[in-house]
């Protein structure tokens, strides 16, 4: 075995870091990137971009490969906005309610992200599917998290439980209006679906019900100013992060791959579902908790690390941020054990895994979206590659 195999991650790192001064364009392009995230970890559509620029300063390139890349992402980049069009229409039937408007607006935020899950043509239904479950799950995030009273949160989470319009008397006026249409666009979502699959909502219902206990369980330490141990906050914090619901919902829109049992396990909370939830859920938490403990907020893993181990602040985002690269690690690992699943479904959990650490790496810039997130967004959706 080549002693590079055998180098330790952070000399590797160094070495690289020593080297960059003595590269040339665009090799020099392609180390820097790899440094700041390495490229397993970033997400393809913006990657692919990324490369086509590379590729052009490269004095090798095929002039028509290049092309050709160019005339692909333009071309797939107008279906992405024809999709996110209609979305639009959808959003703005929904969130026009006076009873959202201490919502985050974050509709194109949503879309642009499920480009990470998936920007394949033939996945256009999941992505729009999921795309709406995603901006519904932002509206009850800011409902659980800003608005609401416990008693309100408390009757919003056995309104969910039952899953049936007839208690919707017993919420207050705004959370009636997001009742209804949570459930109405569930029913969207089946009548997408071919006779066949339509036993896959049944299990993302089961999926967003988990979440509003986790959502309420969160709203009730807040308002005791319990600040629980590590452990017992990511039994709790796992599922609130959203990615075991979004992951199952990212199935709901899939073809024939996502069979029955994929939805078994899926919703199983298997250990590489485990893995991207604690990436996201730390990774946000490290980027948001000084500015969530501005105001009255559950406490963050950072607050329970440093209570439970009595550390400062630096030293438990470090701790953390080692947890996260240790998730990396068992989501490769789990890649690469056999499974009687398809790598395509796989696929889709690095992805999410993928987008948190693209949104939240150096902000939380899905709530603070003006920042680096607003640039992804121009290179998805805004503007073509030049030809």
């Amino acid at each position: 075995m080549g002693r590079s195999f055998l180098m330790k991650p952070s000399l590797l790192r160094d070495n690289l870091v020593s080297a960059l001064a003595d590269l040339k364009p665009p090799l020099t392009t392609r180390v820097s990137l790899d440094l700041e995230t390495p490229l397993c970890r970033r997400i393809r559509r913006l990657l692919a971009r990324d490369y086509i620029s590379i590729y052009q300063e490269d004095a090798t390139r095929d002039d028509a490969i290049l092309e050709l890349a160019k005339l692909d992402f333009n071309l797939l980049q107008s279906l992405h906005r024809e999709e996110l069009k209609n979305l639009t229409k959808w959003w703005n039937a929904l969130a026009s309610s006076k009873n959202f408007s201490f919502a985050r607006d974050r509709l194109v935020e949503c879309y642009s992200l499920m480009l990470g899950v998936y920007f394949e043509p033939y996945y256009s239904r999941a992505r729009v599917i999921t795309t709406k479950v995603t901006a519904l799950t932002s509206i009850l995030d800011d409902i659980y998290d800003v608005y609401s009273t416990l008693e309100e949160s408390q009757r919003l989470t056995k309104a969910i439980q039952r899953w049936d319009a007839k208690v919707v008397h017993q919420l207050p006026e705004y959370m009636k209006d997001y009742y209804l249409k949570l459930m109405h666009t569930f029913e969207e979502f089946e009548d997408l679906l071919a006779s066949s699959e339509k036993y896959r909502i049944t299990y993302l219902k089961e999926a967003m019900k988990d979440l509003s206990e986790a959502y309420f369980e969160e709203s009730k330490w807040r308002d005791q100013h319990y600040v629980p141990t590590l452990e017992e906050h990511l039994r709790v914090s796992l599922i609130s992060s959203t990615c075991p619901m979004l992951e199952c919902a990212s199935f709901i829109g899939m073809r024939e791959i996502a069979t029955k049992e994929a939805f078994e396990w899926i919703t199983s909370f298997p250990k590489i579902v485990q893995a991207a939830a604690k990436i996201g859920r730390i990774m946000n938490d490290i980027t948001s908790h000084e500015l969530e403990q501005t105001r009255e907020h559950v406490a963050s893993t950072v607050q329970c690390y440093m209570k439970e181990y009595g550390t400062d602040v630096h030293v438990a985002c470090k701790k953390l941020q080692g947890l996260v690269d240790d998730a990396w690690k068992e989501i490769n690992e789990e890649c690469l054990n056999p499974t009687a699943f398809s790598f395509a479904l796989l696929e889709r959990i690095i992805n999410y895994s993928r987008i948190a650490e693209n949104t939240y790496k150096y902000v939380d810039g899905y709530t603070n979206s003006s920042t680096k997130t607003k640039e992804y967004i121009s290179l998805l959706l805004v503007h073509p590659v030049p030809l």
